[in-house]
């Protein structure tokens, strides 16, 4: 990964590790839901982060923020180890890191009125200026909510309205990075298009930094100037957005774009879906090497005891698969077969 000036958020090695208890005649096992992640995040981009529901997305962004506990590994901001900060220290930071989170609803007090869940982070920070109220409907008609709106409860909105409420916490405390997690799978599609289109206006005007975490790599393609594929919780490929959808090299990126549907039905009819074998292996028990190897078409048996690391096999563009880029002379030949199979698949 870079390390440069340019990077707002510099992760290396973070990790974050559950406990499974065990049974009466079974041992405790650990479940890895972000296994060694290195990733950095420029200013002002949009990161977006895909992969199947289970591979350790949204673990990533809390452990980011210091929301979930990373059990190991490091986190900078502006030179300073989020990971490792204390407490006292690492609530300093929270203003300027913020989440969208998903459900637009469960996120939301509903006890409080919508006027109460702006301002709270306000008055917490004490960043008032003058009055806490004004401030509240500014960031209201920001979002696109009526001021009059400011004593309403949750209930009374839309989903689509809920999120705004949302995006207004989050831009409270004026923050420089938002991880933004699922935040249109809750919504009609109609009201997708909006919020998305709003979190693009609001990346022009306040120069923010998005880590966008999506399923929908619809979304995910419209936002992102770069994008991260998750797998059991390691990065497999990164590559800017257009290159990725364009020439994805990893055979899980693959699988997961040709499901995309494409607009025009001459090329839809003509195209080949790559379907995947099976469910994401549990993370309690991984498969050995590389992970994907047990679902994948292209596996080879070094793949069954090889690990990938994540490797520069493009400019800017990163993969973690030993048939695209070899690591080991034994495997070099299956390595080139391995690299015409696969760009076959992409009709090259």
């Amino acid at each position: 990964m870079d390390t440069n000036e340019d990077n707002l958020i510099s992760i290396q090695g973070l990790k974050v590790y559950y406990p499974s208890g065990g049974g009466l005649f079974s041992a405790a096992k650990t479940v890895k839901a972000v296994d060694g992640v290195s990733l950095d995040i420029k200013k002002g981009e949009t990161l977006g982060l895909v992969g199947e529901s289970g591979c350790g997305k949204s673990t990533l962004g809390k452990a980011i923020l210091r929301l979930t506990e990373p059990t190991g590994g490091k986190v900078f901001y502006n030179g300073k180890d989020l990971a490792h900060l204390p407490k006292s220290a690492m609530r300093e930071q929270r203003k300027h890191l913020q989440m969208i989170f998903q459900d637009p609803y469960a996120s939301l007090n509903p006890r409080m009125t919508v006027g109460q869940i702006i301002g709270e982070p306000i008055r917490t920070f004490g960043l008032a200026k003058g009055s806490t109220q004004s401030r509240v409907q500014e960031l209201m008609e920001t979002v696109g909510l009526s001021r009059r709106f400011i004593k309403r409860y949750p209930h009374e909105f839309s989903g689509g309205q809920r999120q705004r409420i949302g995006i207004a916490r989050a831009l409270a405390v004026d923050p420089e990075f938002i991880v933004a997690d699922e935040p249109i799978s809750a919504l009609d599609v109609s009201i997708q298009a909006q919020i998305m289109n709003l979190m693009e206006h609001l990346q022009a005007e306040k120069n923010l930094t998005y880590l966008f975490i999506s399923h929908d790599l619809r979304a995910v393609r419209h936002l992102s100037d770069r994008v991260a594929v998750m797998y059991l919780g390691k990065i497999v490929e990164l590559a800017d957005g257009k290159e990725i959808y364009r020439d994805p090299l990893m055979p899980y990126t693959k699988a997961l774009i040709s499901a995309v549907p494409v607009p025009d039905p001459e090329i839809e009819a003509k195209r080949e879906r790559v379907i995947l074998k099976g469910d994401v292996p549990s993370p309690i028990n991984p498969p050995s090497g590389c992970h994907f190897h047990t679902r994948c078409a292209f596996a080879i048996d070094a793949c069954r005891s090889t690990v990938p690391q994540l490797v520069e096999v493009k400019p800017r563009h990163f993969s973690a698969c030993i048939r695209i880029l070899p690591q080991h002379p034994d495997i070099e030949q299956n390595a080139r077969e391995g690299l015409g199979a696969l760009a076959q698949t992409s009709g090259k």
